[in-house]
C-alpha cells in the first residue's frame, strides 16, 4: 500500500505529465502526444481534355506513353493535390497552407533541419490544416499544357533570392541552421513547373478547395500572395488571410495603381482591378509578415533588392486596402523583435516565434473558436 507522501508525489508526477502535454498543444512544441482524428488526400478543381477521335483500346501495342496515339482519350489534368489532417476536438476554422514559387508543400511541413513546420506546430494548437500543392507543381503535377523543365544547376541563385545570405555565405545571425544537411534538405524541396505558370488555373483550384472544405483562413508564402488576393475575391469562404513575405501581384483599384517600383534585374508593377472586385479584400482581416536582411534603400544585391521592392509595395497596398475600409496589418518581423529571419520564417529556427504571432492575430479577430 502506497503511504500518503508517496502517492502525493505520483499524483503530482501525472499532473506535471498533464501540463506537459496541454503547454504542448497550446505553445506547438514536437514533444507530447498529437491526436489526429482524420486525415486525407484528393485533386481540386482542374479541367478534362478529350482529344479528337475514338479511342481504340485494341489498336495499341505494350504500354508506352510516348508511342501511343491520343484518338479519343482524357487527360485530367491542372487540379491542386491537397493533404488535410483535423486534430482531435477542431477549431472551427481549417487553415489552408499554399506554398510559394519552386515550392510544394514541403514548406509547411518539417523543417530542413527537422524540427516541426507550421504543420504540426498548428495541428498541437487544435487548427485543422490543409496543405496544397497548387497545379502543375508537386504532387499536382499533370498539367494540360507542355512545358520544358530545365536542369540547370542553380541551387546559389535561391540561396541569395531566399535570403539565407549572399553566394554560398550566410548572413549574420540568420535563422537558418548552418548545419550543410540542413541546406541539403533546402535545396531539395525545390520543385519545377510542369506546364506554363497560368493565375486563373491557380485560383480557380484553390477555390474550388474552399468551395469544398467551407470557411476557412487562408495562409500563403511569397509568389502564392498575389494569387491569394485573387482567390479572395473569387470566393468568400476565405474568412481571413495571412500572407508570409508576398512578393508580386499586388491589386489596386483601377485608377489607384501606383508607379512601378524598380530594383535592379527588374520593376515590380502592380495591378488594377474593377472597385467592386477591390472591395470584396476590405471586408476580411489581413496580415502580411515580411522577415529580415530587406535594405531600405537601393543595394547592388539583386537577392535583396526584390524585397525591397515586395515591402514597399505592401505597404502601399496595405494603405489603399485600408483607405477603403479594410483591415490590413504590416508585420515586418525585427521591428517587433525577431531578427535573422529568412524569406522562409515558417521554417527558420524560430518559427514558434513566429507562429506565436498568426496565433495571437488569430485570437484577436476571433478566428481560433
Amino acid at each position: 500500500m502506497l503511504n500518503y507522501k508517496t502517492h502525493l508525489i505520483l499524483l503530482w508526477s501525472a499532473a506535471a505529465v498533464l501540463m506537459t502535454a496541454c503547454n504542448s498543444q497550446k505553445e506547438g512544441n514536437s514533444s507530447g502526444q498529437l491526436v489526429i482524428q482524420e486525415q486525407g488526400s484528393f485533386a481540386v478543381g482542374g479541367t478534362v481534355v478529350t482529344a479528337p477521335g475514338t479511342f481504340d483500346p485494341l489498336a495499341h501495342g505494350a504500354f508506352n506513353p510516348a508511342d501511343q496515339a491520343s484518338e479519343g482519350q482524357t487527360l485530367h489534368g491542372d487540379h491542386a493535390y491537397v493533404f488535410y489532417q483535423i486534430p482531435e476536438k477542431a477549431r472551427e476554422l481549417p487553415l489552408v497552407f499554399w506554398h510559394g514559387f519552386g515550392q510544394s508543400a514541403k514548406t509547411w511541413e518539417t523543417t530542413p533541419d527537422g524540427r516541426e513546420g507550421f504543420q504540426n506546430i498548428f495541428l498541437r494548437r487544435g487548427f485543422p490544416v490543409y496543405l496544397l500543392d497548387q497545379p502543375r507543381r508537386g504532387r499536382a503535377a499533370r498539367s494540360t499544357e507542355p512545358t520544358a523543365i530545365s536542369a540547370a544547376p542553380d541551387d546559389q541563385l535561391w540561396f541569395g533570392i531566399f535570403r539565407l545570405g549572399i553566394g554560398s555565405e550566410f548572413f549574420p545571425g540568420v535563422q537558418f541552421s548552418k548545419d550543410p544537411e540542413a541546406l541539403d534538405q533546402f535545396y531539395r524541396q525545390m520543385v519545377p513547373n510542369t506546364g506554363p505558370f497560368d493565375m486563373e488555373v491557380s485560383t480557380d483550384a484553390v477555390s474550388a478547395l474552399f468551395d469544398k472544405t467551407g470557411p476557412g483562413v487562408l495562409i500563403t508564402h511569397s509568389h502564392s500572395g498575389g494569387q491569394g488576393w485573387r482567390t479572395a475575391i473569387k470566393n468568400s469562404n476565405i474568412k481571413a488571410i495571412a500572407s508570409y513575405e508576398p512578393g508580386s501581384g499586388f491589386l489596386f483599384p483601377e485608377g489607384e495603381v501606383p508607379e512601378p517600383i524598380p530594383y535592379v534585374g527588374g520593376r515590380l508593377q502592380a495591378a488594377g482591378v474593377p472597385m467592386d472586385e477591390f472591395i470584396k479584400l476590405t471586408k476580411i482581416p489581413i496580415i502580411i509578415y515580411y522577415g529580415d536582411y530587406i535594405p531600405e534603400q537601393p543595394t547592388p544585391n539583386p537577392g535583396q533588392e526584390q524585397w525591397r521592392a515586395a515591402l514597399a509595395m505592401a505597404k502601399r497596398w496595405r494603405d489603399a486596402v485600408n483607405r477603403h475600409g479594410g483591415d490590413v496589418t504590416l508585420v515586418y518581423l525585427p521591428d517587433v523583435g525577431l531578427k535573422g529571419n529568412t524569406h522562409f520564417p515558417m521554417s527558420d529556427l524560430n518559427n514558434v516565434a513566429v507562429a506565436d504571432l498568426l496565433s495571437e492575430w488569430l485570437k484577436e479577430k476571433g478566428l481560433d473558436q
